[in-house]
């Protein structure tokens, strides 16, 4: 893909500050719905109910042997983040290809899943990887394994798993919409190339960009109707579309539908794929009286619970920034220092790259969290 057209966005520290919060609220926002949706994913509403009774899981619950577990859905997306630093810092030697360093962030990621653990010999593997919680295997999708088992990165012309439906692409996309500097446009064909590392059918790479897109609008201070209503517009020109746009349209409409339920929010997530758990969480989002009632709207259905809590939580999170988010969650968040840790250095990447490195002078600590190799 080409280099990136830059809004005329001026860093002053207020736009810093608010850019920040954003991030952070986009990521934390996101590992907190998944971990809120993880003990619930494999049951149905039925049986979550009569586990937790009528009103259902209200506060974060023991997932893979303790509370505030995520799942590889927030291991992937901090790879994301990863790979999107990294493309910038090399940038500087003339390389300018972003969804070949996110694909080397996966990589890194999918030996998080078979390593006993970080190997610290691998000086270009920079920090993140060297963060010993993530290699912890939650959850993975088979599809997500497959089509980051060796180096041979998936494309347009020839992408990975080729039937593969799930949610697993949109969920690790958020941060492409964190680069706010880019044309929207330019957000949704990023989204879309990495998304085919792993999945190829257009119905869930385009719900990955989809998604990416709406949380570029958040994050550059539209509200979530309007979000939606530009992202249609730029699928329209994408073959294949239909099944997303048709999905989003209903979840807008369903708003208008009376009170927010578990069944309406069934019905939108529908099989369980990357389409049903976009629409589910668009509308949790429009509907959620605060974050508490709108993630608790994400992760109460017969569908992938942690999935749509985490695009739901994306969501929130870009549109009202960190300090929406409940505190006693955050507080229990597994690897909250490291999601906020991240979160810093994007933001700090994004808006004061030029004093961080450079084709001339670069700081050393910087090129030792990220590597130019």
């Amino acid at each position: 893909m080409g280099a990136p057209v830059a809004a005329a966005a001026v860093w002053g520290r207020v736009e810093q500050q608010d850019f920040r919060s954003r991030v952070r609220g986009t990521l934390l926002g996101a590992a907190l719905g998944d971990t809120l949706g993880a003990p619930l994913t494999d049951l149905t509403l039925d049986e979550i109910q009569d586990a937790h009774g009528a009103a259902g899981l209200t506060q974060l619950a023991p997932s893979y042997g303790r509370t505030g577990a995520v799942t590889a859905a927030t291991q992937l997306a901090l790879f994301t983040v990863d790979g999107l630093i990294r493309a910038q810092v090399r940038r500087d030697t003339g390389a300018w290809h972003p969804p070949t360093d996110v694909h080397r962030a996966y990589l890194r990621w999918a030996a998080t899943q078979r390593d006993w653990g970080p190997d610290e010999r691998r000086k270009e593997d920079g920090w993140l990887a060297r963060e010993e919680w993530l290699y912890s295997r939650r959850g993975a999708s088979q599809v997500c394994l497959l089509g980051l088992g060796n180096d041979v990165m998936g494309t347009m012309d020839k992408p990975k798993n080729p039937d593969a439906v799930g949610a697993e692409a949109v969920t690790r996309s958020a941060p492409f919409g964190l680069l706010v500097g880019w044309e929207p446009q330019l957000v949704l064909q990023l989204a879309v190339e990495c998304a085919v590392h792993t999945h190829g059918a257009p119905e869930a790479y385009l719900a990955a960009g989809a998604y990416a897109v709406i949380v570029h609008a958040l994050a550059r201070g539209d509200s979530l109707d309007a979000a939606v209503q530009r992202t249609l517009v730029l699928l329209a020109a994408r073959p294949g579309h239909l099944p997303v746009v048709e999905a989003l349209k209903h979840a807008v409409g369903a708003v208008r539908q009376g009170m927010p339920s578990a069944a309406r929010v069934g019905e939108l997530v529908d099989d369980g794929g990357a389409v049903g758990a976009l629409a589910a969480a668009v509308y949790c989002s429009l509907v959620g009286e605060d974050i508490r009632h709108g993630l608790g709207l994400a992760v109460h259905h017969d569908g992938p619970s942690a999935e749509v809590g985490a695009l739901c939580g994306g969501l929130l999170g870009a549109l009202h920034g960190e300090t929406a988010l409940p505190p006693a969650w955050v507080a229990e968040l597994e690897g909250r220092a490291t999601i906020l840790e991240l979160a810093d250095d994007f933001a700090m990447e994004m808006t004061q790259g030029a004093a961080l490195h450079g084709p001339g002078a670069s700081s050393p600590g910087w090129l030792a969290r990220y590597p130019r190799a």
